[in-house]
C-alpha cells in the first residue's frame, strides 16, 4: 500500500471515530492473531499465526509513523499463544477506541484467493440453512482456540463447538455496534480499492475475542 493511500485509509477510519477520543490519545490495539501452539491455518508454506504477526507489527508501524497523535498497543509481537480473553483484557485496559483483529484464511487443495474481509460482532447477517451453516463454521473456527485454555469451560460458560444452537452467544447490548460496522464497511471499500483485492465484504458474526471487548 502506498504512503499516499495509507495516509487516506487512516483519515477515513479514525474521522469515524474521533468523537470517542475527543478528550485524550486515540488508542488502536492491534490484535495478531493466534500464536504460540495455536497455528490459525496452514498453508503450504506457512501458517496463519507468523503472517498476522508479520503484518501487525507492519500495520502498528505505519500507523505510528504517520500518525504522532494515535497510540499503537499489541496484544503481542512474538510467538506467544494469548488466550482470548487476555487480548480483550488488553484492549479494555487500554481504553481502545478502535480494536483491530488481524486473521488470514486459507483454501484447501491449494487454491489461491486474493481477497479482504472484516467482520464486526453480530449473529450473523447470512441467512437460509446455507447461511447459517456458514456463519457458525465461520464461528467455530475462530472460536475453537478457546479449548487450548485450561479453564476454558467456567470463563467461556455456555459456549460450546458442537451445535448452533450453543456456538452463539447470548449478544450483550453493544453501543457502538453500529458505528463498528460502519467503519468496517469504509474498511472494506479503502483496502479494496487502495490494494486491488477482491471485495469479500464486511460481516457480522460471534466471534469471542470481539464480544469481549
Amino acid at each position: 500500500m502506498s504512503r499516499r493511500s495509507l495516509l487516506t485509509l487512516g483519515f477515513l477510519l479514525l474521522c469515524s471515530l474521533t468523537l470517542c477520543a475527543a478528550s485524550r490519545q486515540f488508542t488502536v490495539v492491534i490484535d495478531a492473531g493466534h500464536g504460540g501452539n495455536d497455528c490459525g491455518a496452514k498453508g503450504l508454506i506457512s501458517y496463519e499465526k507468523n503472517l498476522t504477526l508479520r503484518y501487525a507489527l507492519a500495520l502498528g508501524s505505519a500507523i505510528e509513523k504517520n500518525f504522532d497523535d494515535v497510540r499503537v498497543v499489541y496484544t503481542r509481537r512474538t510467538d506467544v499463544f494469548i488466550p482470548l480473553h487476555e487480548r480483550a483484557d488488553i484492549a479494555n485496559r487500554n481504553k481502545a477506541d478502535l480494536f483491530l483483529s488481524v486473521h488470514i484464511n486459507a483454501l484447501a487443495g491449494g487454491r489461491i484467493s486474493h481477497g479482504f474481509q472484516s467482520y464486526t460482532l453480530g449473529t450473523g447477517e447470512r441467512t437460509g440453512s446455507k447461511g447459517l451453516q456458514e456463519n457458525l463454521e465461520v464461528a467455530k473456527r475462530e472460536n475453537s482456540v478457546i479449548f487450548l485454555e485450561k479453564d476454558y469451560k467456567t470463563r467461556y460458560k455456555g459456549l460450546e463447538n458442537s451445535a448452533e444452537g450453543d456456538i452463539m452467544f447470548e449478544l450483550i447490548a453493544d453501543k457502538n455496534r453500529e458505528r463498528s460496522v460502519e467503519l468496517s464497511r469504509i474498511l472494506q471499500t479503502e483496502v479494496c480499492r487502495a490494494t486491488g483485492r477482491v471485495n469479500g465484504g464486511a460481516h457480522q458474526n460471534n466471534l469471542a475475542v470481539l464480544r469481549l471487548t
